[in-house]
């Protein structure tokens, strides 16, 4: 049975009535998780498995954002806390396998305590390089500045990921580091130039173009697109997503419902498709939203399809992982960088 082009959040602990009979007719392709859909680990296996249940489908990705550091959707006391991306680069300065090492280990550790909760998609690696000046929000979660450094940690990170049977999501493509801007509550505009950009944050995402997924940055490049942030940006997404970058798996959309986006949330998700994204993300749970969503969304087809079809046929079988070791091989790891 086909899906629609796009992934929905939920509004808390359980599925609601409105909300199953939302998804049974509208059939999103994926679902995600937030912190206000967590509180046990039986609870979450329960939830993952109403949203699976209402479409149908055992094999439905379910999405969450998991890098470690602030951004981590699971916590204590059930889950253990993972380092930010920067401890990875400072371990790289240090030794650069002792920061791939760490890197392959923290995201192995994160894609098992994943499966054990049917979670398929880590919203993971980061390949954004921050500058000096830059909005916070990517900060300490970037594994470097330097786009060679951190295209090949993000390459630790994804293998660890796939090693554990998760699936990755590349982001926030081409670039959010120069951004001064948190993109949830504004739109950021970047005045670097074309020269600039290719030689620094587009590159850092080049040697991570076969990654299966990619989510988007809510930025406007002027350079390249003064009047559209690359979500929105046909030209972006055509020539330097696409082209520049080669990146030819499933492009999904960052959160449709952040600020930086402008219009109704239907205006939003008409432009997201119009420009070329093959999957349009919406994370807030409310249920007026996903609604408009639903209805602007058009049935995945065509090579947007294909492209689903093969990123999710590249998730492997968990390998054997004896989860004391590692976490006491990366603990050590960690102290390193703290000692250091």
């Amino acid at each position: 049975m086909s899906s629609r082009a796009f992934i929905t959040g939920v509004s808390g602990l359980e599925l609601g009535t409105a909300e199953r009979e939302f998804i049974r007719a509208e059939r999103p392709w994926g679902f995600i998780l937030f912190k206000r859909n967590i509180e046990t680990p039986a609870q979450i296996t329960s939830l993952v498995g109403q949203l699976r249940d209402s479409i149908d489908d055992p094999n439905a990705p379910v999405l969450i954002d998991q890098e470690g550091g602030r951004v981590a959707r699971l916590g204590p006391p059930h889950w253990p806390v993972y380092p930010p991306g920067a401890v990875f680069g400072a371990l790289y300065d240090i030794d650069p396998e002792l920061g791939f090492r760490a890197a392959r280990l923290s995201s192995r550790l994160i894609a098992a305590d994943l499966i054990d909760l049917g979670v398929t998609v880590d919203c993971l690696p980061l390949a954004d390089l921050p500058v000096e000046g830059a909005d916070a929000v990517i900060g300490n979660r970037a594994y470097g500045t330097k786009p060679a450094k951190v295209a090949a940690i993000a390459r630790a990170v994804t293998e660890g990921l796939e090693q554990g049977g998760v699936l990755p999501v590349l982001k926030h493509i081409p670039g959010h580091g120069r951004a001064t801007a948190d993109s949830h509550f504004r739109l950021p505009t970047v005045d670097a130039s074309r020269d600039e950009l290719d030689r620094t944050d587009f590159a850092a995402f080049q040697p991570l173009a076969d990654l299966p997924m990619a989510m988007t940055a809510h930025v406007v490049f002027s350079a390249l697109d003064p009047a559209h942030p690359a979500t929105t940006s046909a030209t972006i997404i055509r020539e330097v997503i696409r082209g520049v970058i080669g990146f030819q798996g499933l492009l999904m959309s960052d959160d449709v419902s952040m600020n930086a986006l402008a219009g109704t949330i239907a205006e939003r998700t008409r432009a997201i498709v119009n420009a070329g994204c093959d999957m349009v993300l919406h994370c807030n749970g409310k249920l007026d939203e996903m609604r408009d969503v639903a209805r602007e969304t058009p049935e995945l087809a065509g090579e947007a399809l294909e492209r689903a079809k093969r990123a999710l046929a590249s998730r492997k079988a968990p390998g054997p992982l004896d989860r004391r070791v590692a976490r006491a091989e990366l603990d050590g790891l960690v102290d390193r960088v703290r000692t250091a």
